[in-house]
């Protein structure tokens, strides 16, 4: 039987596309509509194809309150962003080459900005408070003579947090700065009126709002155009900023996504707003429950919370019948931890313990529901598990049972390695008699490899002495659990642990 697939809380990622956006990229890829290039101003179809992609244009600025033509497409806000940061950086380098920005954007900022400083440009990286804001006076201190850029996320993709545009945006104006804001999390999400802020650009993408993916858009403010140049070459279309053969497919399903998202806008920012005030208050009653960006404006649709006493990798294992992220998408494949909580205060082990919870157009209240059992199920497993759970002394009430019955002359050994704040923490409690375990038990924290290989020890210490107490080593403990190589190194943990016992061991009598 197929197992159920998870429910998907994962919306900050990637939205699902609409069927409304697939049907109509779907009538542009079939239907002679469709064909030609708009380019080709010569004949019908180009022609054709032409005032469908200007439609689309229309739309996306209809969403933000921009002109048609302050919108430029791309390929997404990655490339929306490195045309913004590089083209406007490397065009205006005569007048300075300090540029401002923050330490919790996207990578496809801080990429191009790292690629700035090889260019002999200076950057500014300004720290969140702990709530995730970027205070809009240390923006003013750091401004200098030679600042040409400054470049702050309107919402941030980890935690959801709003920034304060509208005071930097203000700021910059009056000091004869550019502005760029990374929009990707806020467009279709929070209303917006660029023309009403003191926006030079912003980077918008089609996949965070039900459209496709590999599409999106930036914003340049008709005044500002003169201020950027282009970073790729050849063919000339989108005012000269983006050349490139335009993806009519893709462009039209923006341009249907945003006039969705612009409809539906303020019954949407309601209905999600219950749906994380839902969410939130059932995760909230676990108790030692962090939420990440509390104390600041966010958007609905995400949510960031971190654990006490919960390895972060173990709980999104657990959780299998939801599917959610730990942090950014763009970096769920490292084992590091999430650099933009960390730029908040968050230690090691509570960054790591994070699970960002997104939802949005089609998120339903069971779905939420759902979501907090599983979460609440697994944090209480994972804390009961944990050494940090018990006293280090006397074994716990659990520990009583398997030695009921057993001769007075049986003795308790208990081993430990790793400890509080460390990635594994292993405690092992042997019940010895005539030099033999009779019986194991285990506390730990750590991934689900090292989990799984604890168990699988434990399980086979029974009928050992102290100078066999190893049921082999790391290697093959990893090999026989098909542990991966990087992680073998937390095995030495629990080897520790048994080198622990086997100091503790009780002398004959």
């Amino acid at each position: 039987m197929t197992a159920p697939e998870p429910v998907y809380l994962d919306y900050a990622a990637t939205t699902p596309v609409d069927p409304a956006v697939a049907e109509a990229m779907s009538r542009c890829l079939t239907e002679p509509d469709g064909l030609g290039n708009a380019s080709s101003a010569t004949h019908l179809f180009g022609r054709r194809v032409a005032e469908r992609i200007e439609r689309a244009r229309a739309e996306v600025a209809a969403l933000i309150g921009a002109a048609p033509e302050e919108i430029v497409f791309t390929s997404g806000a990655t490339e929306s962003d490195n045309l913004a940061v590089l083209g406007a950086a490397r065009a205006n380098a005569q007048r300075g080459r300090h540029i401002v920005s923050s330490r919790i954007e996207h990578k496809a900022v801080l990429d191009p900005l790292k690629r700035l400083e090889k260019e002999g440009f200076a950057i500014t990286l300004l720290a969140p408070d702990r709530s995730g804001r970027i205070d809009p006076q240390a923006v003013a201190a750091a401004l200098r003579p030679d600042t040409v850029l400054v470049s702050i996320m309107l919402v941030n993709n980890e935690t959801g947090v709003i920034q304060d545009i509208a005071a930097v945006g203000a700021l910059c104006r009056a000091r004869g700065v550019l502005f760029h804001s990374d929009a990707a999390q806020a467009v279709g999400k929070i209303p917006l009126d660029v023309h009403a802020l003191p926006l030079d650009f912003m980077s918008i993408t089609a996949h965070k709002l039900y459209g496709p993916k590999g599409v999106g858009a930036l914003y340049v403010r008709d005044e500002a155009r003169g201020y950027l140049q282009p970073i790729v070459f050849g063919g000339g279309q989108e005012r000269a900023l983006r050349p490139g053969t335009l993806p009519t497919h893709q462009i039209i399903g923006l341009g249907v996504a945003s006039d969705l998202s612009r409809r539906g806008l303020a019954r949407e920012h309601a209905r999600l707003c219950g749906l994380r005030e839902r969410l939130w208050q059932g995760i909230a009653k676990l108790g030692a429950v962090h939420l990440n960006g509390e104390g600041a404006h966010c958007v609905p649709g995400i949510l960031n919370v971190s654990f006490e006493g919960v390895e972060g990798e173990s709980l999104v294992t657990g959780v299998s019948e939801l599917a959610v992220s730990t942090g950014s998408a763009c970096n769920s494949a490292s084992a590091e931890p999430s650099y933009v909580l960390r730029a908040l205060g968050r230690d090691t082990q509570l960054a790591q313990s994070s699970l960002r919870l997104s939802f949005g157009r089609f998120t339903l209240p069971e779905h939420i529901d759902l979501a907090v059992d599983a979460i609440r199920r697994e944090v209480t497993r994972l804390r009961v598990l944990s050494p940090a759970s018990e006293p280090p002394g006397a074994p716990d009430e659990a520990a009583e049972s398997p030695v009921a019955g057993t001769p007075a002359a049986a003795t308790w050994v208990v081993g430990e390695a790793g400890g509080p704040g460390q990635e594994v923490w292993v405690r092992l409690r042997l019940s010895v008699q005539d030099g033999r375990v009779k019986s194991a038990l285990f506390k730990a924290y750590g991934c689900p490899h090292t989990l799984a290989v604890v168990a699988w020890v434990t399980e086979r210490l029974r009928g050992r002495g102290r100078a066999g107490l190893a049921p082999g080593t790391p290697e093959q403990w990893a090999e026989a659990l098909t542990v991966p190589v990087e992680k073998l190194g937390r095995l030495l943990v629990v080897e520790d642990a048994l080198a622990d016992c086997a100091r503790h061991w009780p002398e004959p009598r």
